[in-house]
């Protein structure tokens, strides 16, 4: 079964982090200086939040898959429209680490279709970091209406 997930970027983590844990009914299951996670089974939602400079609002939407199968037939539907802006696997990204498949509907939402398989300890590679992305590959990696799938500045 999958996950609908919602990344919203905010100005006041802090702020924001008692909004939603009141909105919710109970604190976020992971928390960082830069990022804050409720994993909730009611409704089934993997909804985050970041403070890493992008503008505030609705960053990205996404279906989280429970195992390799689940993502990989969401892939191989987005292939086959020939929808996927990037392809990742093995990446680090919202401290955690993952396989995903990235696209963005006619209106420009960008969606993020991954699997999860552990935690991390940053919120993405050093690598990400030095060139200025945060994570979905690398800051040279551009989607197919030319622009870079992490405009927004944050991810997962």
């Amino acid at each position: 079964m999958k996950r609908f997930h919602v990344h919203v970027s905010v100005n006041d983590l802090d702020a924001s982090i008692g909004f939603y844990s009141t909105l919710f009914g109970t604190a976020p299951s992971v928390r960082k200086p830069d990022y804050a996670k409720w994993m909730l089974d009611d409704p089934r939602v993997n909804f985050a939040i970041s403070q890493r400079g992008g503008a505030p609002g609705v960053d990205h939407l996404g279906l989280q898959a429970d195992d390799d199968a689940e993502l990989q037939a969401i892939g191989d539907r987005l292939l086959a429209a020939d929808k996927v802006a990037l392809a990742e696997r093995g990446t680090t990204c919202c401290y955690a680490h993952s396989d995903k498949y990235w696209a963005e509907d006619p209106q420009g939402v960008r969606w993020e279709t991954f699997h999860t398989h552990g935690e991390a300890t940053t919120y993405s590679t050093p690598e990400h970091e030095q060139a200025g992305a945060v994570c979905c590959g690398t800051a040279a990696v551009s989607t197919k209406a030319g622009g870079s799938c992490c405009s927004g500045g944050s991810c997962g």
